[in-house]
Formats: C-alpha cells, structure tokens, sequence
C-alpha cells in the first residue's frame, strides 16, 4: 500500500521518525502504516519480548549464535559470510523481525577496542567483500541490514561523546570504504548513524556524512537510523539527513520536530524525505514465518566455525593429534567454552559445544584417552597454585597436552576497551608449566581481540587461533586438532609484538573528549609494512595440514588503470586443504605517502591433493587510487605499480610490474602555492624558467646552474613570501600571466 504523505498532519509524520518502544517503529494504523520490528545480530537474533535493553543483559529468546564477525573475518570467505546472512535471515523471518542489526564493518584500528570481535578486519577492502555477502545473502532472504556503526566508531571509552578527529584522506581511504562497499554493492535497508563525533560533529547530525557522502555520492536509498540513543539534538539530526531515532521516547523529541518546522527553523521538506525513507522500510514489516531447522543451523555453525579457525604455530607437526594413545585437556574453556562477545550483541545461544566432549569423541575413535585438568578458574579462588601443579601433573602423564586459554566477558566486551593485550597471568603460568612438562604442548585460545603470545610462544609447539566461534565452536576446534577439517583462516588483523608497536598507540583511546588519528592510513599492516616494524604473526598469516606453491603470475593491463590478473595455484601436499589468494599492490607514485603495499583483492579455493586452479582476480581504478584532498577525488597517479601476490602481507611470492598512464591533474597555481610547486608545474615551470634565462647575463646564468641546490632551501615556501627576497626578478603582472596559464594542460598531454 503507497501512502500519500499529504494526507498525514504535520504530527504523524514527525512520530514515524521515532520509534514506537524499544525494538519497533511508529505505526499509523489510520494510515496504513505498520510497525516493523528492529532487533540486534549480527551473528543471530537477540529477540527480546519481555524486558528490553540494548547491553545483552536481560534474557532473549533462544536462538543460534552462529560465528562472529572476528572469525568470519579470519575465514576470508565470502561463501562463509554470506552462508551467517542467510542462516540468521531465516531466523529473523521466523522471529518476525523486519531489520536485523548489523553487520558492523568498523576498522580494528587498536587491538585494545572492546567491541573488536563484532568486526571482521583491520583492512578495509576484506571487511567491506564480506560484510557485502553477508547483507546480500541476509536480504535475499527477507530481513533488511543495518550496516553499523557510521562512522569512525573504533573504541568504545566515552563512544557516546568523543570526537574521532581523522583528515579527510584517512577517512575516504581506511574507515569509510568498507561501508561505501555496502551500500553501492549491496544496499542495505538501513546504515546505523554512530554514537560518536567525526572531527567535533556528532555522526546523527553530520550532514557531510549522512547526506553528501552517504546519498549524494554513493547513492544510499535507504534509511538512516540512530544506534540506539546516539541522537543528541533531533532537529539538527533531520537536517543532516538521519531518519529514524531508536528507541523511543515517548514523543519528546517529535514535538521538535513540529516546533522546528512550524517557527521555520526546519524545513519541512526535509521532514518529508526523512518521513518517505521511513515509510519505505515499514514495507519490510514481517509476520513471523517459516519453521527453522535447529539442527542444521547448529550443523552449519559447526562448519563456519571451523573454517574460520587460523592454525598460527605448528612446529614438527604436532597437530593434527595422531598416534598418542593419552591426551590431556587443560584449561577450563575446553568444557565451559567462551563463544560470543558481551553486550548488545550477545545471543542466547540454543545450544552449546563444549570441546571436550567433542575431543573426548575423537580420541575414542582413534583409541585414546582423555584426561582433563581444571587448569585455571576465570574467577580466581586462591586455589591457583594447586590447580597449576594439577595441570603439570596431567601433562606430564600424556603424550601430548592441549590447553584451552583466552578471555571472558569481564577482559573484553561492549561498553569498555581493553588495558592490555596480555592473557591473565594465572593462564600464562599453566602454559608454561605445562609446556615445561609435556611431550607436545598445544595452546587453543578463545578471545575476541588479538593477545599477546609473548611470554610463553616458544615454550609450545603449537598455537590454534580460535577467536570467538559461535555455539558450535568446541566441536569446531576438536575437528581442526584431529584433522577432521584442515584449517585454512588467515590472520585478518596483525598480531605485535608489543602493544606499543600498534600506530595508533599514542593516541588511544583520546584524551579531553578527542581522540586523534594520528596514524593517518598507515593502520595496522600498513605500518607495520611500511615502517618495518617486526610483528609476532603478519597480516594474511594462516598455517594449514597441506602445502600450497603458487607459479605463473601473469599481469594484463585491461585499461589507463585497470588489470587482470592471473595466478596459479598447487596443492602439493597430502590432504585436501583451503587457500588464500591474497593480492596486494605497492607503489611509491604521487604527491603522498603510500603505505608499503596495500591489500587490493583476494580468493579462497579449495585444492585436492595435486590438484591445480588458475585464479583470475580484476583490479579496478580504485585498486590504484589515493584520496587527493586538494583535488577531492580518487587520483591514480601515472607511473610504476608492482602487483604482488603474497602467503600473507610480509611474504610476498610473485610480483609483476605495470607502468599506468594515469591521471593528468593540472593543479592551479596561485600565491599560496610553494616555490617547488610553480617550478615542478608542467605549463609554469618550463615558463618561469625560460623567462628567468632570458633575463639573465651569460655570467649570471652560469651562477644559476652552479647554485640549483639552493632552490631545496626555498620550495617549500608560498610565493607571495618568496618574492620578498628576489628583489623584483619576478614582476608581479608576469606572475598573474603564469598564474592563468597553470590549469592548461602541457602541450604533450
């Protein structure tokens, strides 16, 4: 049904810009107007109907936690983000929910942020492929997407106030293309405005963002909603263009808008835009249908789970566990296993694997046994030392010792930011004395946001990544240590060896209600590349049970700036195992600094043994392309671009080379420009310097040639102030003359 907004009263449109409660929009039964229901995912659906709250604290109705986006992004799979879409859409359909929060595609740019294991990557190309399946798969189903958080949303101490304050280039290159991705890709119902600031602008009423780049721009159709009381001034929120505050609050903040429009400080019109986008989305109001198949969804969570999983450290093999006839199982997230991260996201999951359980299963089928030791409490009883010696005991009786360590809720979750990157010294002391004592030592880890390995790294013999995996995780991590499933995740963010080694470091988490980007695009792998900066496990980092060997990169240049790239892939090992594709390019073209290589694009296949593919990957303009902030547009610069094809960003094992013509910017001169800019323009420069010659004696010109190194001592500075020490060489009316000349292009452009 199309409802005219003509026939609503100033009144009703203003109330559809709010919600109902909690979880619902504003309904006009007169009108027609449903209610849709809004309600948190990403990884399942948090549906609550009895007492409401937006922190994962009071109880929802049961439903399957399938992976976070912390371990889809290690899968780097889109066929893996894309199968969590569609699975939790067909949950909300069940529920009757009508948009399903998330996913959220913010950057990891400190491993401190508590909320890192909601978000896939510190690389804003993986984030925005997979966060793009994922909204693909989800409203193929029927549930629209809120892709959150908009924007700049990377910590959260003080998240409701801070101010992000981030140049430009840094925004446009690193923490908006994930979202543009998106929406241009994928269009989501929604994209959800963030509680913080953006350079002193709250997101929910930053016109810049909302409307000149989310609409004008990338095209955004949809509407936009508050993250659940990020609106601080309503009126100034419809103007920027954000539509719908959530929750509700009773009308309150509907009587500014009618007072607004009706004093004139508010353009109703703009109202009605707000109102028609909000309309828009009531048409996705759902009545709970379709039945779910519980068990196949815990199934499918077990199959994500485990092709998520990044095999880190492996050394003589020691997985998969094969001929040991006793193990021993150490640490207590082996039986009461920490899958999902705290606060809104938090899913009452319908069922849970515990690894042990699943271990103790496939030790029974090879013909050993299990032992297990408690290890460690996450609350500690003053019982530490005697559950330590007990776990040294156990160890030392087994051929090989598997320990469960990691983080709970009260380490990392919504709300607040990490201190440190260090698991909790009682879990660090029963690595150590286990691995002291045990033949093999094996350490799985349970965390939302990368820890430290140092301490305790070489004392093992293996690391299993196991981030946070969903309620069907415990059996995932059993199938990945006895070889059921060969792990192929690759490292989606860096692993240091040093928190202060992070770029963002310093400027963490902001002081006085700001917190500055210091680090600029140089995030994550990007400086730690560029700076060559040692970590403990790069970028794309991921072991696996079989051997890969890549050949035969051959680079075609379709375009002025854009390639086809073909590379060959060879499974050479025993097993059937899963491969990463990962392509990077690197320059060291144009005006700015680049990082050393940048991720550009990627490919998982799968490779029986002997078997061999040939992977096609396209890179586009933008694969080549910065932000220039003088010209406000993606420029490729003419000049060398090396395609690199890498086991992860610091080992690169092909490379070819590619010389692209691209673009021609003829930048205005004006007496603001510096000296080296009127000398280095293609048009001015060869002017100025022939007319510097021609004024010039034989002798004074011979002068000149001998003193070019002094020209670096005053390039830098603006003309106007230069010209005070010449002494009139350069006449003000031939400098106007130039001046003009400096947006015509050079005659052999």
């Amino acid at each position: 049904m199309t409802v005219d907004i003509s026939t609503l009263t100033l009144e009703q449109k203003a109330s559809l810009l709010s919600g109902q409660d909690f979880w619902s929009s504003q309904p006009i039964p007169e009108a027609g107007i449903p209610s849709i229901v809004l309600t948190d995912g990403p990884h399942g659906i948090r549906r609550q109907d009895a007492e409401s709250d937006h922190l994962g604290i009071n109880d929802a109705l049961p439903s399957t936690c399938f992976p976070p986006a912390v371990a889809v992004g290690s899968s780097w799979d889109p066929q893996i983000a894309a199968q969590v879409g569609a699975a939790v859409g067909r949950e909300g359909l069940a529920f009757g929910i009508g948009v399903v929060l998330g996913p959220g595609v913010n950057i990891k740019r400190s491993p401190l942020c508590g909320r890192n294991f909601e978000y896939y990557s510190e690389d804003p190309l993986l984030s925005g492929v997979l966060a793009t399946a994922h909204v693909n798969a989800m409203q193929d189903v029927g549930p629209g997407a809120s892709v959150k958080h908009f924007a700049a949303n990377n910590q959260e101490h003080e998240r409701m106030r801070i101010s992000a304050d981030v140049d430009e280039r840094t925004l446009r290159e690193i923490y908006l293309p994930a979202f543009e991705r998106v929406v241009t890709e994928a269009a989501p119902a929604t994209v959800m405005a963030s509680y913080n600031k953006i350079n002193g602008v709250y997101a929910s009423q930053n016109r810049w963002l909302l409307t000149d780049v989310l609409r004008t721009e990338w095209g955004f159709q949809g509407a936009v909603v508050s993250d659940w009381g990020a609106v601080s001034n309503r009126v100034a929120g419809v103007a920027a263009g954000m539509d719908l505050e959530m929750p509700g609050n009773g009308g309150g903040t509907d009587q500014e808008i009618v007072d607004a429009v009706r004093d004139g400080s508010l353009d109703e019109g703009l109202v009605d835009e707000s109102v028609r986008r909000v309309l828009a989305l009531t048409t996705r109001h759902q009545k709970s249908r379709g039945v779910v198949d519980m068990d196949a969804h815990h199934a499918l969570a077990r199959t994500l789970a485990a092709d998520s999983i990044v095999l880190l450290k492996n050394e003589a093999n020691a997985l998969p566990v094969a001929a040991v006839s006793r193990i021993a199982v150490i640490g207590s997230f082996a039986t009461d296993p920490r899958f999902q991260g705290g606060g809104s996201s938090h899913i009452n999951a319908a069922r849970t694997d515990a690894a042990l359980d699943t271990i103790r299963d496939h030790a029974l089928e090879r013909g050993a046994t299990v032992e297990y030791a408690t290890g460690f409490l996450l609350a500690d009883d003053g019982d530490a030392n005697a559950r330590r010696a007990e776990a040294a005991s156990t160890a030392e009786r087994a051929d090989i010792a598997i320990v469960f360590a990691g983080l709970s809720d009260r380490e990392e979750s919504e709300g607040f930011d990490r201190e440190t990157l260090q698991l909790p010294a009682a879990q660090i002391d029963v690595i150590k004395a286990v691995a002291a004592v045990a033949p093999r030592t094996v350490v799985v880890l349970s965390n939302g946001g990368v820890v430290s390995l140092e301490g305790w790294h070489d004392d093992v013999d293996a690391i299993v990544e196991g981030w946070l995996l969903g309620q069907a995780g415990g059996s995932a991590i059993a199938d990945v240590l006895f070889g059921v499933v060969n792990p192929s995740g690759h490292l989606a963010e860096t692993i240091p060896l040093r928190l202060e080694d992070n770029p963002s470091w310093n400027n963490f988490p902001g002081e006085q209600g700001h917190v500055r980007y210091g680090e600029g695009v140089m995030v994550g792998y990007r400086h730690y590349e560029t700076s060559g900066t040692p970590v403990r496990y790069p970028f794309g980092h991921g072991l696996s049970y079989t051997t890969f060997v890549t050949t035969g990169l051959e680079v075609e240049q379709t375009g002025p700036d854009t390639t086809t790239v073909c590379v060959t892939v060879t499974n050479t090992g025993a097993r059937t195992g899963k491969h990463v594709v990962q392509l990077y390019v690197a320059t060291d073209t144009g005006p700015i600094r680049r990082p050393a290589r940048e991720l550009r694009s990627f490919a998982k296949i799968s490779l029986a043994p002997g078997d061999t593919e040939t992977v096609e990957l396209t890179l586009g303009r933008r694969a080549f392309a910065y932000w220039d902030i003088e010209v406000g547009d993606w420029v490729v610069p003419a000049g060398e671009y090396r395609i690199q094809v890498g086991e992860n960003v610091s080992s690169i094992v092909a490379e070819r080379s590619v010389t692209l013509e691209g673009d021609v910017i003829i930048r205005a001169l004006t007496m603001d420009s510096t000296v080296g800019d009127w000398f280095a323009h293609p048009v001015v420069g060869p002017a100025l310097m022939a007319g510097m010659a021609d004024g010039m004696t034989e002798e004074q010109a011979q002068q000149a040639e001998q003193n070019l190194d002094a020209l670096k001592m005053v390039e830098s500075m603006p003309m106007q102030q230069f010209l005070t020490f010449t002494n009139g060489a350069f006449p003000l009316e031939m400098l106007e003359q130039l001046m003009a000349l400096s947006t015509d292009e050079p005659a052999n452009a």
